[in-house]
């Protein structure tokens, strides 16, 4: 973009960021785990995507109320509440996103199966190629957010051409008794609409992304708000016109039974040599989402570190202004992640990280929705708006957040809630550090 500011990322990096971190691998497999209710998730999809709209809005205005705030859910979290909620949201969300990162590192591995098949055969290989990209990722990441921010617009781009051929190509092979039935998911329409609404809310995190580097992106009051706003518009489009095909063109008997349902319908729409692109289509995805997260995942833990929440060291700078130890010390537990995934015996032990970090990506949605207008009604900031909108879209994106955590599941909850109060003796060692650096003074 001509007259950005160097080292800073504009508006389309931005919103690849959020596009690119709600759109990892899971998309495609999503479709096929669906269709088991009918086509009654495409209300689902609908229900889900209005309550990310609240959610988004209270991102887009916090971020014109607080431009400069790095760190965003934990920055908005520490401004309304204080350090010890700041520090709870930011060990959870830190710890949750580590755990997704191996996820997404194991589903590229699975998407480059297709092409290469020993990666299916040989835990070694598939070790390895994971660690690969990973330190990949994180040699761009150590080149500045400009060198990763276009890194992740180029993979944004690449991705969403697959899913946009199908979601508005597949329009034009749609069957309408595919459609039917309606609701096979043996509860009422209300209750149909609520569990597959509870699967898509999933699709949808990662909202927030665009504010996470807030110190480097140009112009943040009005980037920020832009990127969020836009990314979840392309996001929702492109979900919700990818399942109206994919179902549309797959009869639902086939469909449950689908490991690739945007595979098996290109297959469909352009014959067998389709399935090839569309699995690339994958592993750009899954590529695009470990660069964009790991993105996150350094600027988050050095916004927390700069208050010092977290070890002085997270915030230390390389010479191209990127929080290198805090990537680097990211990477490494990502590593440690996913080789847990192709070990024999810690399998259980990784499904269950990821079981535990459900819950820790949406508790930061809850405490932002409750700051937001906590931090509306502080005077300076009346400006943006009234108090009657704050508490509006702030109550229903609470309202809407605390429904997803519920939907969660009780297990979820249950190790979830032990998981961050895990993380109180970390919060009692760095007040401890600030209490004696500030006795010695």
């Amino acid at each position: 973009m001509s007259g950005s500011e160097p080292g800073k990322i504009g508006l389309w990096a931005s919103t690849s960021l959020v596009v690119g971190n709600m759109i990892g691998a899971g998309i495609f497999l999503l479709p096929a785990a669906m269709a088991s209710y009918g086509s009654i998730s495409l209300l689902g999809w609908l229900f889900s995507g209005i309550g990310t709209f609240f959610l988004a809005k209270v991102f887009a205005n916090l971020s014109k109320m607080l431009p400069t705030a790095t760190g965003g859910p934990y920055a908005y979290t520490h401004h309304a509440f204080g350090d010890f909620a700041g520090f709870l949201v930011a060990w959870g969300y830190w710890l949750s996103n580590v755990c997704s990162l191996a996820a997404v590192s194991i589903s590229l591995i699975s998407a480059l199966s297709t092409f290469f098949p020993v990666l299916d055969k040989s835990a070694t290989a598939a070790i390895a190629t994971g660690l690969g990209f990973i330190w990949l990722v994180t040699w761009l990441n150590n080149r500045g957010i400009k060198t990763s921010g276009n890194v992740q617009l180029i993979t944004t781009v690449a991705k969403l051409l697959p899913l946009v051929v199908i979601a508005i190509g597949g329009l034009f092979f749609i069957r309408l008794q595919n459609f039917h039935p309606f609701n096979s998911s043996g509860k009422s329409t209300m209750e149909g609409i609520a569990a597959t609404a509870a699967i898509t809310m999933y699709s949808f995190l990662g909202i927030e992304c665009a504010s996470i580097p807030a110190g480097n992106v140009e112009n943040p009051e009005k980037t920020i708000s832009r990127a969020t706003m836009l990314g979840l518009a392309i996001t929702a489009l492109v979900y919700i016109l990818g399942s109206i095909s994919i179902m549309g063109i797959i009869p639902q008997k086939t469909l449950v039974h689908s490991l690739t349902p945007y595979a098996d319908a290109a297959v469909i729409m352009f014959g067998s040599s389709a399935r090839y692109w569309a699995s690339a289509g994958v592993a750009v995805a899954a590529f695009g989402a470990l660069n964009g997260w790991t993105l996150v995942q350094g600027q988050f833990p050095y916004a927390v570190a700069k208050d010092k929440l977290f070890p002085a060291f997270f915030s230390r700078l390389n010479d191209k202004g990127a929080p290198y130890a805090a990537i680097i010390v990211n990477s490494i537990f990502v590593s440690l992640f996913m080789v847990m995934n192709f070990t024999k015996g810690l399998v259980e032990q990784f499904k269950f990280l990821i079981l535990l970090t459900t819950l820790t990506t949406l508790v930061p949605y809850l405490f932002c929705a409750a700051g937001y207008i906590i931090i509306r009604f502080d005077q300076k900031h009346l400006h943006s708006g009234g108090w009657v909108s704050a508490i509006l879209i702030g109550t229903l994106a609470f309202a809407y957040s605390l429904w997803a955590v519920a939907g969660s599941g009780q297990d979820t909850v249950y190790y979830g809630f032990l998981l961050l109060m895990a993380g109180i003796p970390f919060y009692v060692w760095s007040v401890y550090k600030k209490s004696i650096s500030a006795n010695n003074l």
